[in-house]
């Protein structure tokens, strides 16, 4: 059962951010120190891209862990209320983004996935993103084995 009424809920989920967020925020910022340049929410690509550096063929998916149903993380967990109706909503988030990921790599795209749990501790660097905007990784998804030292 929900701690608050219908209509809080609704207000309350209205207004979560679908850009701009605060994990984005916090890439763009490190990527624009570093001297990249890249476009936003490139809406011309498959899955609209949140962050896109061109030179180097590069889309950067800063997802939330609950929308986009992070794999084994603890902020991905399905709600009580309404189970159903939320199962069916995130599994069709992910099939949209396995979707959207394939046809950007089909078309010579890389794709680089980095998902909120990772930016809840302040103290993570993501000094590695230069190394590998530069590398050749063609997929990237951090993080893959952490969630802020909490998976489920």
């Amino acid at each position: 059962m929900d701690i608050v009424d219908k209509k809080t809920r609704s207000r309350m989920m209205s207004g979560i951010k679908g850009k701009n967020t605060k994990p984005e925020l916090i890439v763009r910022k490190y990527l624009h120190a570093q001297g990249f340049r890249f476009r936003l929410h490139v809406n011309n690509l498959p899955g609209r891209p949140d962050i896109v550096l061109p030179k180097h063929r590069l889309c950067i998916f800063v997802h939330g862990c609950f929308w986009h149903h992070h794999d084994g993380c603890k902020y991905a967990t399905i709600p009580k209320t309404r189970h159903e109706f939320w199962m069916k909503k995130l599994i069709a988030n992910k099939q949209r983004d396995i979707q959207a990921k394939m046809l950007l790599c089909r078309t010579g795209w890389r794709v680089f996935e980095l998902w909120e749990c990772g930016f809840r501790d302040s103290s993570v660097s993501i000094d590695w993103l230069t190394e590998s905007i530069f590398g050749d990784t063609t997929t990237l998804n951090w993080p893959d084995y952490i969630c802020s030292g909490d998976k489920l």
